[in-house]
């Protein structure tokens, strides 16, 4: 019999990839996703869908008793909200209700997909983030995942794994692909003049270092996780322009006008149910002047090898975004 894996956030980015890697790997697939998610690109995939209370922690110990699922990928989340009060109900909260009703089934491990920003940047650029970092989160959501992985470790018969990663990209991701949209335009806007080290993970590799966690047997450990590189604030723009075939229009827009217009941009925002993609707590993750990690522990630990940096994994991106008519 295939092995069950229930994975939420399905109907997101580097949930779609769980998904696909999953079902690649021979493993029966159930996913969770709100009653009003966007599900149609899923609909290729055979597996079936769950709508988890995670309000609730005996009807979550229901649903994982009567599925008889021997692993759980928490990647659901949210990466926009208004206030640290909603980050912390979702990634810390509702993580934690779920973990709780993991104890004492037959779940042998229990993956929650935390990210670097939990951990929070650099401010010099010669340091490097290692597994052992102080926490210094700059975000309200960085905060929330940090909250979260405490809270999580603090159940001592939870069989936890943590995966942080940095700046995750790859096919639909809808963020940096903002940027792309731009170069594609011909312009290339940066915030600010000033150095800064970065680091980024082709959403494939994630996705195959969350798999090869499930069948270890180490728990209660974190790892960050990147390619392995630095890259200047250029790179991403530079191999992108190649790949792409663009002259652009490279221009640095000053940081205080860039903080007002985030300031203006949170105020017009304050009572709609969305968050604009230029806002205050954005802000501080763009101008971390140094993303930078360490990738020897999940190496060592997990037999972690990353097989893209930035040119290959831009150059599978941005092939699919162009075959889909997204550039």
């Amino acid at each position: 019999m295939p092995k069950r894996v229930l994975i939420t956030g399905v109907s997101g980015f580097v949930g779609h990839h769980l998904v696909e890697q999953a079902i690649n790997l021979g493993y029966e697939v159930f996913g969770a996703v709100r009653p009003n998610s966007e599900i149609d690109h899923l609909k290729e995939f055979n597996i079936q869908f769950r709508h988890l209370n995670f309000t609730d922690v005996e009807a979550l110990k229901e649903d994982i008793g009567a599925n008889k699922y021997d692993y759980i990928i928490h990647a659901a989340g949210i990466t926009k909200a208004k206030t640290l009060d909603d980050y912390n109900l979702v990634n810390a909260t509702y993580s934690k209700n779920l973990a709780l009703a993991t104890i004492g089934t037959q779940v042998k491990k229990f993956v929650f997909v935390s990210s670097l920003a939990a951990i929070g940047p650099l401010n010099d650029l010669t340091s490097i983030i290692t597994g052992d970092q102080l926490p210094k989160p700059v975000t309200s959501y960085g905060i929330s995942k940090l909250n979260a992985e405490r809270s999580l470790r603090e159940l001592k018969e939870l069989p936890l794994i943590v995966i942080r990663p940095t700046a995750v990209y790859g096919p639909r991701e809808k963020d940096i692909f903002i940027l792309f949209e731009s170069l594609n335009k011909g312009l290339e806007p940066y915030i600010g003049s000033f150095d800064q080290r970065l680091s980024f993970i082709y959403v494939k590799d994630l996705v195959n270092v969350i798999f090869k966690s499930l069948n270890t047997n180490i728990n209660h450990q974190a790892y960050n996780i990147s390619d392995g590189k630095a890259y200047d604030r250029f790179a991403l723009a530079d191999i992108a322009k190649k790949e792409l075939g663009k002259k652009t229009f490279k221009f640095h827009i000053p940081l205080p006008v860039v903080k007002l217009l985030a300031s203006t941009l949170d105020f017009l925002y304050k009572n709609s149910a969305t968050t604009p993609a230029l806002n205050k707590e954005k802000l501080a993750e763009l101008t971390a002047i140094n993303w930078i990690c360490s990738i020897e522990d999940a190496k060592t630990a997990l037999d972690f090898e990353p097989t893209f940096d930035l040119n290959a994994g831009l150059r599978d991106t941005l092939e699919w975004y162009r075959k889909n008519n997204w550039l």
